[in-house]
């Protein structure tokens, strides 16, 4: 089953852009292809492609394929005055329910019918995010109790199944077996 009731964790909209660029384009559909990532997005492949990750190695294994952010941040920064859409902060999937912040490192999400992504980490917002909207950075970047830094911009991933993703896909989490890593930045 693909489709959702709206209390069930669900894909909001999904995005991509084959320019790097910080804000992508909604589409109707995603496909997800296992090892690589979106298919014609900017970001696949099986090594770094964010310039900033190129630029320090090349080789590095691309954990960051996939990138998913929760529509509840939005509704969070619009209560500090801030306007953003699905796809505006750069992810490929935005999701509702599910506390994608939560998860630890390795949890699967299966979405859709078929495909399957494996959360590798934090996606680390930077300066960019001011050129989009000036002061957004700090709405999403808090502090937890402890004083440590709150990250939430989303998170990364990688594609273990491939397989079409569009609004309204259903999300389900399996978590990882034994010791959960919490997410550190990718």
């Amino acid at each position: 089953m693909s489709t959702n009731s709206e209390d069930q964790p669900h894909v909001v909209a999904v995005s991509t852009d084959g320019t790097h660029r910080f804000s992508k384009p909604v589409v109707d559909h995603v496909v997800l292809i296992e090892g690589w990532g979106i298919d014609g997005d900017a970001h696949a492949g099986t090594t770094v492609q964010h310039r900033s990750r190129v630029a320090r190695d090349p080789s590095q294994p691309n954990l960051r394929q996939v990138h998913l952010l929760h529509a509840e941040l939005f509704d969070e920064v619009a209560d500090a005055g801030f306007d953003v859409a699905p796809g505006q902060m750069g992810e490929n999937i935005t999701t509702r329910g599910i506390d994608l912040l939560g998860l630890p490192t390795g949890a699967l999400l299966h979405i859709g019918a078929d495909a399957c992504v494996r959360v590798t980490g934090l996606r680390n917002p930077c300066q960019q995010i001011n050129g989009f909207e000036p002061g957004l950075l700090r709405a999403v970047l808090g502090r937890a109790q402890d004083g440590s830094v709150e990250r939430k911009g989303g998170v990364m991933g990688v594609v273990v199944a491939g397989g079409t993703v569009r609004a309204g896909d259903t999300v389900r989490v399996e978590l990882p077996v034994g010791e959960r890593t919490p997410l550190a930045p990718v």
